[in-house]
């Protein structure tokens, strides 16, 4: 008897999927190192850009792209996060969707994987807005730490 194997899965494996070889590096989360979480200081959104940035660096280290990014990049999005009092992850919505379909979906569960983020202690709740800036191999950065483009 003959198992049946979904036709997502026999299209991936005969290399036949629309997105290549790049799609396979949006199929998995990567697990987070463990981190520790300090409080945010920020007054506003857009201060708290820095510490989520920060917070996700140091949670994917081996998933950063290292140096300047290349002119064509795999895919731009633009998130709005949701952190609560206790820094924990509310709401993530892709604001610019990326042309590569399995990036916007892998972003947002990157940033819910790599949660608690630091508690907003002088806001209480936060909504900031990141870029991502992703390279074909599952790497990538934020605008808001990025070491630009060439």
């Amino acid at each position: 008897m003959l198992k049946r194997i979904p036709v997502f899965a026999a299209l991936w494996l005969a290399g036949l999927w629309a997105g290549g070889p790049a799609w396979a590096q949006f199929v998995a989360v990567p697990s987070p190192l463990p981190s520790e979480r300090q409080n945010s200081n920020a007054e506003t959104d857009r201060d708290y850009r820095q510490d989520g940035a920060r917070h996700i660096y140091a949670a994917l280290p081996m998933r950063i792209f290292k140096g300047r990014m290349p002119p064509l990049l795999y895919g731009i999005a633009i998130t709005e996060t949701d952190i609560d009092a206790d820094g924990n992850v509310v709401d993530v919505r892709v604001i610019r969707e990326p042309v590569a379909a399995e990036v916007g979906p892998w972003i947002q569960l990157v940033i819910r994987r790599v949660g608690p983020y630091p508690p907003p202690t002088k806001m209480g709740r936060v909504t900031y807005t990141e870029v991502w800036l992703v390279h074909k191999s599952g790497n990538f950065q934020l605008d808001t730490l990025t070491e630009g483009q060439d």
